[in-house]
């Protein structure tokens, strides 16, 4: 019998996505989303594919960039740098990984840190950590928008298992930023265990399917998977697990997140709202509320 409330990211997606929409009808300007794809990667392909409708949804412009994976590094960093100068852009994505000639963070790097609406270039990263007004990666937003909705973070602990700079880092920074107290924790952390019993909000970003088991969860805990791991079932076939045993942590757990269903769908709805954030500031304009 499952006792915590399960946080529907679906739900609370369609609602940020509908309210940023909204926000987007009363601004003078129609913001703008360009994505670059490099290659035919399969999943690649459909993430950009939702984050196009998701773009034009709410009303604001999409611009796709589809590159073979023969491209040059130096043509890729061309279209990086028109897009960069160009002034119906207000967001530049560029979809990871790209292939192994090109150097990734050369090409992330060479985004206007102003139009970086994954929040990865190292400007926003620390604008992030000063509290300065920063553009901050989608994921770990959405983390955070799904833990104010069932809790109040200020005197909590907050443990994070995953030091990644697309999860775990930006997700501390917005914790302490909120007066939590961050425990940065990964799959090499003496008494992992034991640390993630003392958490009142609990973030699994390791990239291990169901490391975390139910009697890793401090009764009545916020439980926050960002894992999503594809494994087989008996009959051949696969399903998608978190970092944590769902089942087990949910009857321990006050609220977490469902895997698939939770994080997944909030990175997106915070893509756009980044996006007429970053369209809002490059022109001075105040940032409306949602």
């Amino acid at each position: 019998m499952t006792n915590a409330r399960i946080i529907d990211g679906k739900a609370t997606a369609a609602a940020l996505r509908e309210r940023v929409g909204q926000a987007v009808s009363g601004l003078n300007f129609q913001p703008g989303l360009a994505v670059v794809l490099v290659g035919e990667d399969p999943a690649s392909a459909v993430y950009v594919r939702n984050k196009g409708k998701a773009t034009t949804g709410a009303g604001m412009q999409s611009f796709e960039h589809k590159l073979p994976d023969t491209v040059a590094e130096a043509d890729l960093l061309a279209l990086i740098e028109k897009l960069n100068t160009d002034e119906a852009v207000d967001g530049i994505l560029v979809q990871l990984p790209l292939p192994d000639h090109i150097n990734s963070e050369l090409v992330l790097n060479a985004i206007n840190p102003d139009k970086d609406v994954d929040g990865f270039h190292p400007v926003n990263v620390g604008r992030l950590w000063t509290g300065e007004p920063a553009l901050a990666p989608c994921t770990p937003t959405g983390c955070m928008r799904m833990i104010r909705d069932v809790t109040k973070i200020s005197g909590k602990e907050a443990v994070i298992v995953g030091r990644s700079n697309i999860v775990g880092k930006p997700m501390a920074a917005m914790l302490l930023a909120e007066s939590a107290t961050v425990t940065i924790a990964h799959s090499r952390t003496a008494d992992l265990r034991e640390r993630c019993r003392n958490a009142d909000i609990l973030v699994a970003a390791v990239g291990r399917p169901e490391m975390i088991r139910g009697d890793w969860i401090k009764p009545g805990a916020v439980v926050i998977d960002v894992g999503i791991n594809r494994v087989p079932k008996e009959d051949g076939k696969s399903r998608l697990v978190g970092d944590v045993a769902y089942a087990e942590a949910a009857e321990l757990a006050s609220a977490i997140t469902p895997v698939p269903g939770g994080v997944g769908p909030m990175t997106i709805a915070c893509l756009i709202e980044n996006t007429m954030v970053a369209g809002c500031r490059r022109r001075g304009q105040n940032v409306p509320k949602v």
